[in-house]
């Protein structure tokens, strides 16, 4: 072979070692210290190398409708879903719009529902404010245009909030001047807390922006609020991300980027980013993304009328994608979304109303439905008589998992230090397929005594079983100290490990 011939392989590999390195995909120099966070298996962030073995994407299980919006002051066009979880009771705050006018029209009108289980939701009689006529209603915000038109509240967990701003929220458009900030005692009583917008149009440098939902929170690992918002940029709709000490006062937003182990990701439109801390690991921010195809048309004019869809709302499609970011981990900056997973994570469904402009757009917020069980919520039949919620379930941590096969395979980590005593793993096998780990030095040498013919075998199916070493489980000894972890996985998948006390 000539040495022209050996130069191109040898300049793209190289090109793809530094990306990884870009990435915080091979090993950095210094130890990833996790000390005793639960991390899942949603991207490359722990792993170091792979044989036989991948990171998968699993599918959400669909599980009907939860809520109907079919109530003289919902209809077809209710959207931008949050649902909060504020003790033993879910709200799912959206908008009602019986009506397809303008952005910020005086039919729109933000909507609470309630519910214990996350499965069985009711609408509360609150009477506050007159709806289509009707006094007796779920209505939290009426005439508040713009902020009515995409309202988006969350509930404030950072240390010494003041009781009566328990719950805010943003809401607002370009047209409207930008977004004003809104705080609640109990979600349900609203009042502005500033008479300007907080994220004023002018401080935001693109052509259009606000228009759709825009997600603010209390990040406990940043000590900060955060909020993810849409803009466009290139005519191409993109998350950009602002940050407060007080929810008053904003930085300049930074776009987001999207990257992937190989490379760059494809840049696309999303039309919402519903980008949140997971409950059970916060210092990771998941998004479950609506992903927009303009123009990408499924629906002839005849099943269009068939299933009464607006006009103007068949000549799209969109589905859901599932993206996350570790602001500040490996990478040392927030600016960018993780896309191991370039498929949709849910596809439309069978049937022509699931393929129509503005469906299948995810609400904001995972939730706890059950002991082993965690759902989302999905925004269905937009700009259809058939307008409604419906709930999508998982197992705990089961968004993806490193997965091997019938023949088996392995993963690495990288080097990391961690607190805790015992290594716990949120598993499932095959009745022929088990888990086995091995403890490593940093430079990959078996530690006596955790090596893998020293490993119980893992075999079966929990959310969270103490790996043991011929009996042995206290790694107390290890703690914050550099080793690797290599898994060793036939048939089986896992979906999260922890460092228990």
């Amino acid at each position: 072979m000539s040495h022209k011939s050996i130069l191109p392989p040898l300049l793209a590999v190289a090109s793809s070692l530094l990306m990884f390195a870009a990435h915080g995909v091979c090993g950095a120099d210094a130890p990833l210290d996790i000390g005793t966070r639960r991390e899942l298996f949603v991207d490359h962030f722990l792993i170091e190398r792979l044989s036989g073995a991948q990171l998968h994407l699993h599918t959400p299980r669909d599980e009907g409708i939860a809520l109907r919006f079919d109530q003289p002051w919902e209809g077809q066009f209710s959207g931008y879903t949050t649902i909060v979880r504020d003790g033993d009771r879910l709200l799912a705050y959206y908008r009602g719009k019986p009506v397809a006018d303008g952005d910020g029209s005086v039919n729109e009108v933000t909507c609470c529902a309630e519910s214990r289980d996350g499965v069985h939701w009711t609408r509360p009689d609150l009477e506050l404010f007159e709806a289509q006529g009707m006094k007796r209603n779920n209505v939290v915000l009426a005439n508040a245009s713009p902020a009515t038109h995409n309202f988006c509240p969350f509930l404030d967990d950072r240390p010494g909030v003041p009781a009566d701003e328990r719950f805010k929220a943003l809401g607002g458009t370009m047209e409207g001047g930008g977004l004003t900030a809104w705080k609640s005692p109990d979600g349900l009583r609203w009042q502005r807390m500033s008479a300007q917008p907080v994220i004023p149009k002018a401080m935001v440098p693109f052509k259009y922006m606000f228009d759709s939902q825009n997600v603010p929170f209390w990040s406990a690992t940043e000590r900060k609020y955060l909020c993810y918002y849409r803009v466009f940029e290139r005519n191409i709709r993109r998350i950009v991300r602002s940050e407060s000490d007080d929810f008053l006062h904003w930085s300049p937003p930074v776009l987001m980027e999207y990257r992937n182990p190989s490379g760059p990701a494809p840049i696309e439109h999303l039309y919402t980013n519903q980008t949140h801390p997971y409950f059970r690991a916060p210092h990771l921010y998941v998004a479950i993304a609506a992903r927009f195809m303009p123009g990408r048309r499924v629906l002839t004019d005849e099943q269009a009328k068939a299933i009464k869809v607006n006009p103007g709302y068949f000549k799209d499609t969109s589905d859901a994608i599932f993206m996350t970011t570790r602001p500040g981990e490996g990478s040392g900056h927030a600016d960018f979304y993780d896309r191991t997973f370039l498929e949709g994570f849910i596809r439309g469904g069978i049937g022509p109303q699931n393929w129509v402009s503005r469906t299948n757009y995810p609400a904001l917020n995972v939730v706890q439905t059950g002991p082993a069980e965690m759902s989302l919520y999905v925004n269905q039949d937009y700009a259809q008589p058939t307008a409604h919620l419906r709930r999508y379930s998982m197992r705990l941590d089961g968004f993806a998992s490193l997965r091997a096969g019938y023949h088996g395979g392995e993963m690495v980590t990288k080097p990391l230090t961690f607190a805790g005593r015992q290594l716990s793993l949120n598993f499932s096998t095959s009745a022929a397929g088990g888990v086995k780990v091995e403890l490593q030095d940093a430079s990959g040498k078996p530690l006596p005594g955790f090596s893998l013919s020293d490993c119980q075998e893992q075999i079966g199916n929990e959310l969270g079983r103490v790996v043991n070493w011929k009996g042995r489980s206290d790694l107390g000894a290890l703690a914050g100290k550099p080793v690797r972890l290599r898994f060793v996985i036939k048939d089986a998948d896992v979906f999260a490990l922890r460092f228990v006390p």
